[in-house]
């Protein structure tokens, strides 16, 4: 991506018809507190549509951004709202805060209105969730505690060597895994920019709690200039410093049982042409293609580093877009392939075979990712150009948005189908920048159908309405988007 016992509720179910108000009102067992509150009222109504709004109460620990979700039954629609981010999929809504509004500390309240149609009197929502955890209710006794508690148990460093067989990722048992979890964003800029190396905590706690989401694996993007140790990143964020640093994180992610997929994210490389993520020449955003001045080190560096850890696997580099760059389709493949002195693009290339035989000539047989063309969203000629590796060990990338070119069924089944049959795929970013899942519940279930493989952007504390940002902390808490990952995977892994 371009950046004591339960108590039963007492609710009004039903609505009126007239002009008034109508609250949700929140009963539990004396004593009790539920771990968030939320009154709902119809304020207007009139034949057409009503006049809805929800004051939010937060029981628990700080949040520092807020996003809340009930359903609206018997066809009503929110067509506007207020001091809130409104967003309707199906019968499910979303409000989150604005930029204004999302600290929300302990026993604090936040209101906000919304302006929706409807054909007559709908049933009112009952249930409402804060940040994924059900409102009125008293808090479930497996519910952790709000204050300090100790970390949870380290993992149990199961996490399987992988290879691959024909179409298909599968463990030294030869049994098939499917690489289903999470991008964890932060190493690709924070060193460069001079702020640490991770954005927000990535100790035991932290990957535990993306195991707790039932996720087998975890997307790290890198940065070459960080590892590499070049001279324009302070010392303490670069060289072995860097390296150590994201060791450290894989044995972390490693001890949960997850599959850790170190990634290129940002190279060296001047371009300005068309698509420009910025005219620097370091590694301070996304170029269209790796540089061949620095980018092949880095990986033999990489590759070395790992060699011997056959669960670690390798994504050649982010999101490709040499396509940008020239008009000429076949041009920008043979690019993405061979590297060299490519159109449009005034840096010697490294190209994704030219990163394959870095890799294998450090004496790693590492899996392998390599992502095609228009930001890895495009893999209609990967087949045709996809490099030799002589491990075997080569695998599809794929990255998918909602706001994509090929984002939709039709697409899916004309390009990754013959791509999927032929060798593993893996969306290794997918989401959406609405605040909300429907686009990719939508995908997760064209992946499942396939037995494929998928990671959702991005497991950090982010605006979900500025990009897509899986949770609003680091304990894992869930975005309004975020959710639907969270819930899916855990179906899927129950």
């Amino acid at each position: 991506m371009r950046h004591p016992p339960r108590s039963v509720l007492l609710a009004v179910a039903g609505a009126v018809a007239l002009v008034g108000s109508v609250v949700v009102p929140v009963v539990t067992a004396q004593g009790a507190t539920p771990a968030c509150t939320v009154e709902y009222s119809v304020t207007n109504q009139w034949d057409t549509g009503f006049q809805g709004a929800v004051k939010i109460t937060n029981n628990r620990a700080a949040l520092n951004g807020w996003s809340l979700t009930f359903d609206l039954a018997d066809g009503q629609k929110v067509t506007q709202g207020w001091n809130a981010k409104w967003s309707q999929s199906g019968t499910t809504v979303t409000a989150a805060n604005e930029s204004w509004n999302g600290s929300l500390g302990t026993g604090a309240s936040v209101s906000a209105g919304f302006l929706g149609s409807s054909s007559g009197a709908g049933a009112v929502p009952t249930t409402f969730k804060l940040n994924g955890t059900t409102c009125n209710v008293d808090p479930d006794p497996s519910t952790p505690p709000t204050g300090p508690t100790d970390p949870p148990p380290t993992g149990d460093g199961k996490a399987p060597a992988l290879h691959v067989v024909g179409n298909r990722l599968v463990d030294a048992d030869g049994r098939t895994r499917r690489l289903l979890g999470v991008n964890r964003s932060g190493g690709e800029f924070m060193c460069v920019q001079g702020y640490g190396v991770f954005d927000g905590p990535v100790d035991d706690a932290a990957v535990g709690a993306i195991a707790d989401w039932k996720a087998n694996a975890v997307r790290i993007p890198l940065n070459e200039e960080c590892w590499l140790g070049l001279s324009n990143v302070e010392p303490q964020y670069a060289g072995a410093n860097y390296i150590s640093a994201v060791k450290d994180l894989v044995a972390r992610v490693e001890a949960h049982g997850m599959t850790p997929i170190v990634e290129l994210h940002w190279t060296y490389g001047q371009y300005s042409g068309n698509s420009a993520g910025c005219s620097d020449v370091h590694a301070t955003c996304q170029k269209p293609m790796p540089g061949a001045q620095y980018t092949p080190s880095f990986w033999s560096s990489v590759a070395g580093t790992f060699k011997d850890d056959p669960a670690v696997a390798f994504d050649l580099f982010n999101e490709p877009y040499p396509d940008r760059a020239t008009s000429d389709v076949t041009d920008a493949w043979k690019c993405w392939r061979d590297g060299g002195t490519c159109p449009g693009i005034g840096y010697e290339v490294a190209g994704m075979q030219n990163l394959v035989d870095a890799v294998r000539g450090a004496g790693a047989k590492n899996v392998i990712l390599a992502g095609g063309l228009a930001y890895s969203n495009d893999l209609s000629q990967w087949l045709t150009y996809r490099p030799t590796d002589p491990a075997g060990n080569l695998v599809a990338a794929y990255h998918v948005y909602n706001f994509n070119t090929c984002a939709n069924e039709s697409c899916w089944n004309s390009t990754l189908a013959p791509v999927a049959a032929q060798v593993p795929l893996v969306a290794g970013e997918i989401g959406e920048n609405t605040c909300s899942h429907g686009f990719v519940d939508q995908v997760m279930k064209w992946f499942d159908d396939r037995n494929l493989s998928y990671l959702g952007w991005t497991w950090n504390t982010w605006d979900c309405s500025s990009g897509p940002s899986l949770i609003s902390d680091y304990d894992g808490t869930p975005t309004a988007y975020g959710t639907g990952l969270r819930d899916h995977l855990r179906a899927l892994n129950p």
